[in-house]
């Protein structure tokens, strides 16, 4: 698809999220189930985007049409640096993670790192990200580098 290509529907949405491999972590489109994140509802042929934490839901937006909410999703999903992130190193091991960096540097595969307080300040966690279509080369890593629960 070109890059003016634009959904106008939500199992567009959906086709388009899944051909460019974005995540469907925090986005709810289709009816898909999340946690936390955003997503599409209908309601007395109102469109809603709503964002949802902790079982508590918040009505964001209103559209009259589903060409309407497609395109918003659209967009803000296409400006999510998230949205297209895959984690698969998760470990309070920095030599683990280490190691993946390495191989990702051997595979000439982009990758992000952070680190985050998961247990406690001094038992950080890091955490290493791939983007986009890269997953489908990289997933098979998070059996070795995804080693906390």
């Amino acid at each position: 698809m070109d890059s003016v290509y634009i959904p106008k529907t939500e199992i567009e949405l959906e086709n388009w999220m899944k051909e460019n491999c974005f995540n469907f972590n925090s986005y709810s489109i289709n009816g898909s189930s999340i946690y936390e994140g955003f997503g599409i509802d209908k309601s007395g042929g109102l469109y809603i985007w709503y964002y949802t934490e902790r079982g508590q839901k918040d009505n964001l937006k209103y559209f009259k049409s589903e060409i309407e909410i497609v395109e918003y999703a659209f967009n803000q999903i296409k400006s999510d640096k998230w949205a297209k992130t895959h984690c698969i190193g998760f470990s309070t091991d920095i030599n683990k993670i280490n190691d993946l960096k390495n191989i990702l540097e051997t595979m000439e595969t982009v990758y992000f790192e952070d680190k985050i307080p998961y247990y406690e300040i001094d038992r950080p966690v890091y955490r290493v990200f791939v983007l986009g279509c890269d997953i489908k080369k990289t997933e098979y890593l998070k059996e070795k580098y995804w080693t906390e629960k």
